[in-house]
């Protein structure tokens, strides 16, 4: 069936749907009360932070996915989806090899740091002015990113029930500053896998129903092959086109990498696990529930274009943004169903809630412990309570503001995308010539975030100002043949006179390159100029770098001959990376040394005290016996 009606007026919520959803805000919030509650008298940093690292690989599988694959995708994808085609699909390459590189690369060594903040790392490697650059611009990344999050589910809420857009912005902000104070991380990992659930819900309520409306599935699929959507595979290699296969697995491999890789909300959930092994569970389980959502996704705006084939609902002024497509569709498919339009809402704003309390508790700690503790090392457990609270509010108040930046952005999924490839890039390529490259020094690993962070700026900031083209964006056809004649005289758009551009020579090319490819311009620009300044001012020396902070990935091409294996470590000791394989599980090992996969019997490690069978530990410099 299409949309030959879809000219009639926006439904609006009825009561159900308020009950529905409702309903499914109460329990989500309820989650986070009940372990504030239930861990009140835990109140060391480590249960707040890690949830004592004793996390089951289950729920922090879920909860990885309900925090990256939210709001965003509920609404972005399937309207990308709509307006573009499947090649979206494709990020399933992507999303594969980011879960390999960093359960195999980036895990194991913070894991085994004994770390809580991803940037405690870049201290232990390099120095404080790397850490403290490094800080900053996760602040402002997770900031901008978080108010992409905040904007998108309101504008859900606008499309569907007529709620005020900006106080839908300001209520999120404010409830999510709430229940960022309320609980630890158990709280928001709980919280998570159930809005996991709930998302996976919503999309197959709509999926059924829409496939439905559309005349069956095989339906669907022919109308959009017909329209162009199922065009998959463009091996077009010109990097200014927007989605091809080239620009999705290698662009959308240095984006999500970032994301994934070394991003804080996603290592401090992976070292929370009881074990190594239960990370890596967690992380090839999300693997899963990634495809899965992505998949769901992609049918939905497949079926989406195929309801609304000869009536666009935003080309014909029904709707005023690309992102209002699904929950406009949603209320389309469900008009005669109360109660289904509040879940597909809550499926897009209760995940939305997690993700931004998770990011704004992120924030206050990593301000809290990279920047109030470094100059103030001797806070008592209250004013250090207090502060942390209040840089939650402070935080909450940025991010929510930032959220109003983020209506001018365009569509939600390129804003959160060229978001994280203009910080995340840089800062990949960082952590990759600490953890890769033991001959990179301090004054490379600087140097190098610098030029990545300039030319990714660069470029993400040229194309928001010099959009490109349709050409190469290449938008398909959409149709508003048969949509109701509407009152012109009320709906008719008004013409802006002609305003002659002058675009500058670099709009054509470097502007106009694909925003999946801004990561990799930060991250190779990062590797490159890292390099290059280490080896003109004095490479590290590997006998100085501690072979917990390395990934020896030259033994991956040197297995069969320790000679070049050796040759590949620069002179780090990696035979001595595991100390306390046989460790007996002692209180204090527990209690946060951290280096869970040490092996025993190499008493010429550093830190180590043969005498006192001691080891000292880098991140927290407690000493545990054994």
């Amino acid at each position: 069936m299409s949309a030959g009606r879809a000219g009639a007026q926006i439904k609006s919520f009825e009561a159900w749907d308020y009950v529905v959803f409702a309903a499914l805000f109460v329990i989500s919030s309820g989650i986070g009360v009940f372990f504030a509650i239930k861990e009140r008298k835990k109140v060391t940093s480590r249960e707040f932070l890690v949830g004592g690292k004793q996390m089951n690989g289950g729920p922090v599988a879920l909860s990885l996915t309900a925090s990256f694959m939210s709001a965003v995708t509920v609404l972005g994808t399937p309207a990308e989806i709509y307006r573009f085609g499947a090649p979206f699909l494709l990020f399933f390459i992507p999303y594969t090899f980011v879960i390999i590189f960093t359960s195999e690369l980036f895990l194991p060594v913070f894991y085994r740091s004994g770390i809580t903040s991803t940037y405690e790392y870049l201290q232990l490697r390099f120095n404080k002015v790397v850490r403290f650059a490094a800080t900053i611009i996760y602040i402002v990344q997770t900031i901008l990113y978080t108010g992409v999050v905040i904007y998108a589910p309101a504008l859900a809420l606008n499309q569907v029930t007529g709620f005020d857009l900006w106080g839908s912005v300001f209520a999120t902000g404010i409830v999510c500053t709430f229940y960022c104070t309320l609980g630890g991380l158990k709280a928001v990992v709980w919280t998570d896998a159930f809005q996991m659930v709930i998302m996976m819900i919503g999309f197959l309520t709509v999926l059924i129903q829409g496939t439905a409306r559309a005349g069956g599935l095989r339906n669907a699929l022919d109308q959009a092959k017909n329209g162009s959507r199922l065009e998959i595979f463009d091996f077009d290699v010109d990097p200014l086109r927007r989605h091809t296969f080239w620009t999705i697995a290698v662009g959308g491999t240095f984006t999500w990498l970032g994301i994934y890789g070394v991003n804080q909300s996603t290592i401090q959930r992976c070292i929370s696990c009881k074990t190594e092994k239960h990370a890596k569970i967690a992380l090839y389980l999300n693997l899963v529930g990634l495809w899965l959502i992505l998949a769901c996704a992609v049918f939905s705006g497949l079926i989406m274009y195929s309801y609304f084939k000869n009536c666009d609902p935003w080309t014909a002024g029904i709707i005023s943004a690309p992102d209002q497509l699904m929950p406009y569709f949603v209320m389309e498919i469900f008009a005669s169903m109360p109660g289904l339009p509040g879940l597909f809402v809550a499926c897009a704003f209760s995940g939305t809630l997690s993700t931004v309390a998770a990011s704004i508790n992120a924030l206050a700690t990593v301000a809290f412990e990279d920047f109030v503790k470094s100059f103030f090392p001797n806070l008592s457990d209250r004013w250090s309570t207090w502060i942390s609270k209040g840089l939650c509010v402070l935080f909450g108040i940025l991010c929510t503001s930032m959220a109003v930046a983020a209506s001018f952005m365009g569509s939600v999924v390129q804003a959160s995308l060229s978001i994280h490839g203009m910080c995340g890039g840089p800062v990949l390529g960082l952590f990759t010539l600490g953890i890769v490259f033991p001959f990179v020094n301090w004054k490379g690993a600087l140097g190098g975030l610098v030029t990545g962070i300039t030319l990714s700026f660069w470029v993400t900031i040229g194309g928001f100002v010099f959009p490109a083209q349709a050409a190469k964006t290449h938008p398909l056809v959409l149709s508003t043949e048969q949509c109701v004649q509407l009152n012109m005289t009320e709906t008719a758009p008004t013409t802006a006179p002609s305003v002659i551009v002058n675009r500058p020579a670099l709009a054509e090319t470097w502007y106009s390159l694909s925003y999946l490819y801004y990561s990799a311009v930060g991250c190779l620009g990062c590797l490159l100029a890292g390099l290059l300044i280490s080896f003109i001012t004095g490479p590290q020396k590997g006998k100085d770098v501690q072979p917990q902070l390395i990934r020896p990935v030259g033994n991956l091409f040197c297995f069969w001959s320790k000679k070049y294996k050796r040759l590949c470590w620069c002179g780090v000791q990696h035979d001595s990376e595991t100390i306390l394989d046989n460790l007996e599980t002692d209180t204090a090992w527990k209690q946060g040394t951290g280096l869970d996969g040490l092996k025993d019997g190499q008493d010429h490690l550093p830190g180590y005290n043969p005498d006192e069978k001691s080891y000292t530990n880098l991140a927290s410099e407690k000493v545990t016996h054994f």
